[in-house]
């Protein structure tokens, strides 16, 4: 499969995902990290949305495999009506599940310069620093290895209607964000190398935190969301020194509770992988690597893969003793990650059987531990037309409300049920509760005592 390159220069790239015009004079120009900018209207007509906002530097030539750096200033206003760049990653294969179900538009425009963000805002909060709307932000998944914050399942407006903003975000993938050499860390200040793709998701909850308000968002009441690794990243935020203090609330999605559904290896572990893939792909000094053409860091990653020698996923975020000291079990148990609500769940037909185990003893735990409830979901909505299954992501099209982006029949009760878990997922931002400000709502939280899981179904 081909990779996609578009390593323009930075000024070029930045040009693309946001273009520069003369503002108009009904459309607020909000200053931002970096400068000044406009969004565009959504269909709904009283929501804007402003694609493509650079949150870092482009991690580009002699910034590839460094931590995110201060985002490159520009002139005049900036017109935030394209995506930005999806990070570096592979394109899907048609006839695959996934592929047909969420990619039959094609692959996304994708290169090394990719820490942009989107952000849905009411209309009527632009440039109002004082209206301290709850603000949401998400976490794409893909096995660390693929993804975007603008799929065709993600879509803010339903959220912003409902007077949340949302924020989507791309962070660094594959090789690009994950992996680790001891090169890499001799150069580090901290002696540690990889995690950059996590080090993203912590500057772009900072500049969330620096910037929101500008749009009408409250700086400190911010939901962190995620499914899949997107879900395991929300992990990391509410363990890490860096980011936990952030968090307002968290939501986890699909990848359980208690218990690593993908293992975070040590710092050693992760650079002996990463040095055996260049050593093999012949790239053994720090230039080499940063000369190295993507199709070459991708072959090289393709070759470890054949060799059979990691079993699952070898470009993760690890245990680097800096930006991540110990896992979220661990920091769990330890009653150390952030004391925050928590809304954590499952599909009926997910990945893994189990998974309401580990959220079931993730709810017991935090009751002795705080104040701050847990609250347990499953999603059993089997989707029309086939396979007719609650697959691993299939609750995405209804928790942004973006059913009619999908070829599958959905029906009034399904638009009804989006609507529901629309409320919850927004109440949830707001308040800490799904069930709004009634705390006696019929969400119960899940304790040890009642261990109770809200099932998400059409009526």
């Amino acid at each position: 499969m081909k990779m996609k390159c578009l390593l323009g220069v930075a000024v070029a790239a930045m040009m693309v995902a946001c273009t520069t015009e003369k503002p108009a004079n009904e459309n607020p120009v909000l200053t931002i990290e970096g400068g000044q900018i406009q969004g565009v209207l959504t269909d709904s007509t009283h929501v804007m949305v402003y694609k493509g906002i650079p949150y870092a530097a482009p991690p580009v030539g002699d910034l590839r495999w460094k931590r995110p750096q201060p985002v490159v200033a520009w002139e005049g206003v900036k017109q935030c009506d394209k995506w930005g760049y999806a990070s570096l990653q592979r394109d899907h294969t048609p006839g695959e599940f996934y592929t047909e179900e969420f990619y039959f538009n094609g692959d996304w425009e994708r290169s090394e310069d990719c820490l942009y963000l989107n952000v849905w805002a009411p209309a009527e909060t632009l440039g109002k620093t004082d209206a301290k709307l709850p603000v949401a932000m998400w976490v794409h998944g893909g096995a660390y290895m693929g993804g975007s914050g603008h799929e065709i399942t993600m879509d803010g407006d339903a959220w912003a209607t409902r007077g949340v903003i949302l924020v989507t975000i791309n962070y660094r993938l594959g090789m690009m964000g994950f992996l680790s050499h001891p090169l890499l860390s001799k150069e580090d200040p901290d002696g540690v190398s990889g995690n950059y793709g996590t080090w993203d998701q912590v500057a772009a909850l900072k500049w969330i935190h620096n910037n929101i308000a500008q749009f009408g968002g409250d700086p400190d009441n911010i939901t962190i969301f995620g499914q899949s690794a997107g879900a395991a990243s929300i992990k990391n935020l509410v363990t890490s020194n860096e980011s936990k203090k952030l968090v307002s609330r968290a939501i986890i999605q699909s990848i359980g509770g208690l218990g690593e559904v993908i293992p975070a290896p040590a710092q050693d572990v992760a650079e002996n992988i990463g040095k055996e893939m260049m050593d093999a792909a012949g790239l053994t000094t720090l230039e080499a690597m940063r000369a190295a053409k993507p199709e070459q860091l991708d072959a090289a990653f393709g070759a470890f893969m054949a060799t059979g020698k990691v079993q699952g996923l070898p470009l993760v975020p690890h245990i680097d003793g800096r930006l991540l000291g110990k896992s979220f079990t661990e920091a769990a148990t330890d009653n150390t990650i952030a004391d925050v609500p928590y809304m954590l769940g499952s599909t009926l037909d997910d990945m893994m059987p189990t998974m309401g185990e580990g959220i079931n003893a993730f709810g017991a735990l935090r009751e002795t531990q705080s104040k701050n409830p847990v609250y347990a979901y499953r999603f059993d909505r089997r989707l029309p037309g086939e396979p007719n299954t609650a697959y691993h992501s299939s609750e995405l099209w209804f928790m942004f409300k973006t059913l009619k982006n999908s070829r599958r029949p959905f029906t009034a009760a399904d638009y009804e049920l989006a609507d529901r878990m629309m409320d919850y997922w927004t109440n949830f931002a707001k308040y800490g509760n799904p069930n709004g400000n009634n705390v006696d709502g019929e969400w119960k939280p899940n304790t040890k005592e009642n261990p109770f899981v809200m099932h998400l179904d059409v009526k």
